[in-house]
């Protein structure tokens, strides 16, 4: 053999011994890595959302677990129970803050009671923003560093939190007579939660907070005399257009929400980092995949309830936003006698003033093209 070919056939031996060795190497890592992943004990949380089995809120919360558990790879996963299943739906917060439950899926409104900056985290005063505009104030504007501060540092409560779903503007519900001025609400028995209570209160209506399920009975019973919950899909499959047939959309009282993804901290922060991602961005595919979704369902009941249930769809008149507007400011310098309260809106105000001006300013006439195609959209 020449020493060219010895050079040549050195040269492989080499290569392979590198090749060898790094295949050894990578063998090994893996081996010390996989532990922490295939032999991880599975983590099982129990979710209790705050929605009846029939309400698509339902549906939407078992969006976010099938993200979860599909995600997850055996090492982590939700069983979801409906609303009333462990605690009323109203005491999800209770129950997850003390470990009763390990998670739910609810909105904040429902614990204001404890604070009313809960409801500014999704039912809070009409500064011109919409929802999605909104979750990118939550995302990108501060609000979940605020959201935060509140949980740990105010309420120093044992949850960690997770926002989803832009849902659109909620109507202002149900009556037996047609809503045509401000006036006309003075005096009415009306369901509504959260700082909504509070703005109908000061137009003069008598409010009662009520959860989903309890509504229509209330409404046969006399209790109330009108209600809104949500949206045309969750309002016809709990049969509001048995008990009422004047639907008026369109509020100022809830322009934007979210649902709150919460869990119990403690456990939350004994999960592994990749499992907690899994949690976290679950919460932010489910919120588009909701949205989508809503879009496709609230349409299409909205024309069942005028169409088969001969329901007398009408949009609320100006007069009502422009009440509305003014009850706002009034809460507005209430609400921002407290500090931190203060600090929220504050924050709010300088994310819309920026995105929603470009929004506005920039937006297409989507309701003339609307109109161009399909004629004069009917108010």
């Amino acid at each position: 053999m020449t020493t060219q070919d010895e050079k040549v056939v050195a040269g492989r031996k080499s290569r392979r011994g590198f090749l060898k060795a790094g295949a050894t190497a990578a063998v090994a890592g893996a081996a010390l890595a996989m532990p922490n992943i295939s032999r991880a004990q599975t983590q099982t949380f129990k979710m209790q959302g705050s929605w009846g089995a029939k309400d698509v809120f339902n549906e939407f919360a078992e969006d976010y677990v099938k993200r979860v558990n599909d995600m997850g790879g055996g090492r982590v996963k939700i069983d979801y129970l409906i609303g009333g299943a462990v605690v009323h739906p109203f005491s999800v917060f209770d129950a997850v803050h003390q470990g009763v439950l390990d998670g739910a899926h609810t909105v904040t409104v429902y614990w204001y009671g404890k604070h009313k900056a809960a409801s500014l985290f999704g039912t809070g005063p009409v500064f011109g923003f919409n929802a999605n505009e909104g979750l990118g104030w939550i995302h990108n504007g501060g609000g979940k560093e605020l959201f935060e501060e509140l949980q740990t540092q105010i309420m120093k409560v044992n949850i960690k939190s997770f926002f989803a779903m832009p849902m659109p503007t909620q109507p202002l519900g149900w009556f037996k007579k047609e809503i045509k001025s401000a006036a006309d609400l003075k005096g009415l028995k009306y369901r509504t939660v959260g700082l909504a209570a509070d703005l109908f209160q000061a137009l003069g209506v008598a409010v009662s907070q009520l959860p989903g399920g309890e509504i229509v009975p209330a409404m046969e019973r006399g209790r109330i005399d009108g209600f809104e919950f949500n949206n045309p899909t969750s309002d016809r499959r709990f049969g509001a257009q048995d008990v009422a047939k004047i639907y008026m959309m369109g509020s100022h009282h809830q322009a934007t929400e979210y649902f709150e993804i919460m869990f119990n901290r403690t456990k939350f922060n004994a999960l592994a980092k990749e499992q907690q991602a899994i949690m976290q961005y679950a919460a932010e595919a489910v919120s588009s995949a909701n949205e989508w979704k809503a879009f496709d369902y609230y349409s299409k009941d909205l024309v069942e309830l005028r169409e088969k249930d001969k329901v007398q769809v009408k949009r609320t008149p100006k007069d009502v936003f422009d009440a509305q507007i003014k009850a706002w400011d009034g809460l507005i310098a209430q609400l921002g006698q407290d500090p931190f309260m203060k600090k929220v809106m504050d924050s709010q105000k300088e994310w819309v003033k920026r995105v929603v001006y470009y929004s506005l300013f920039n937006a297409t006439d989507y309701r003339g093209a609307y109109e161009h195609h399909f004629g004069k959209l009917a108010l």
